[in-house]
């Protein structure tokens, strides 16, 4: 029973210290982001909760839409969608002209979950955009995309789990267009050492910080042509791959 006590303690103490710990770090650093009870706010930089908080939104609809209500993002509300007890949605929004937003999608009629949009969001301000005017020195001006909603199974196999495509949790990313034309794909610059490989990687591992699931060509022969982005809320706290 001693044992069992000093167990007990040890655990309370160790949560203590990693509080106080967060605290300091987030206090020194002038960054509130960085503690996972804040609130999220897309206009503030990524920080180390920024993830969970966005596939918490999952199941919040009227949460996300005043979170990109706030942050000046145009969107429209789709029509709910129910394709069976696996497949659908109630939450997916499609991002119209305007607003705080610089980046179009080609075909631009990308319906996402709210989460995926409000990902989406920061993942452009504080990734993509930084990435492109470090190493091209302009922005991105369209982003062409494979799609999102898609009622099917993970690699289409027959009992699989289901894809988080079938709630359109999930969006895939083929190919970036600069201001200037210059176009970067997936299928045809992941490899190398070259600006646009860099620019790739960057964007890749930037994603990691505001989606649940990253998948790259460096994950697998079915990823070699896009970017799988998901935000579905799966697993330990909604995180599952960075790959």
């Amino acid at each position: 029973m001693k044992a069992v006590r000093n167990g007990v303690g040890a655990v309370i103490v160790a949560a203590l210290l990693l509080t106080l710990a967060l605290l300091a770090y987030a206090a020194l650093r002038d960054r509130p982001q960085d503690l996972p009870w804040t609130k999220l706010d897309l206009s503030q930089p990524v920080g180390l909760f920024t993830g969970r908080k966005l596939a918490g939104l999952t199941g919040d609809f009227p949460q996300c839409r005043a979170l990109l209500d706030r942050a000046g993002v145009h969107y429209t509300v789709l029509p709910s969608r129910d394709d069976g007890p696996d497949c659908g949605y109630a939450d997916a929004v499609r991002f119209t002209a305007g607003g705080s937003r610089r980046i179009r999608y080609a075909p631009g009629d990308l319906g996402v979950a709210c989460p995926v949009a409000a990902a989406l969001t920061m993942w452009e301000w504080d990734v993509v955009q930084p990435a492109a005017q470090r190493i091209f020195g302009q922005d991105v001006a369209e982003i062409e995309q494979f799609g999102s909603y898609n009622c099917r199974r993970m690699y289409n196999r027959e009992g699989g789990d289901w894809s988080a495509h079938a709630t359109a949790d999930a969006v895939d990313i083929a190919a970036f267009r600069l201001r200037d034309g210059t176009r970067i794909t997936l299928v045809g610059d992941w490899k190398g050492e070259g600006a646009k490989a860099r620019f790739l990687r960057e964007v890749r591992d930037g994603a990691c910080g505001v989606f649940a699931t990253v998948l790259s060509p460096d994950y697998n022969a079915a990823h070699r042509d896009h970017l799988h982005l998901d935000q579905a809320e799966r697993g330990a706290m909604g995180w599952r791959a960075c790959r």
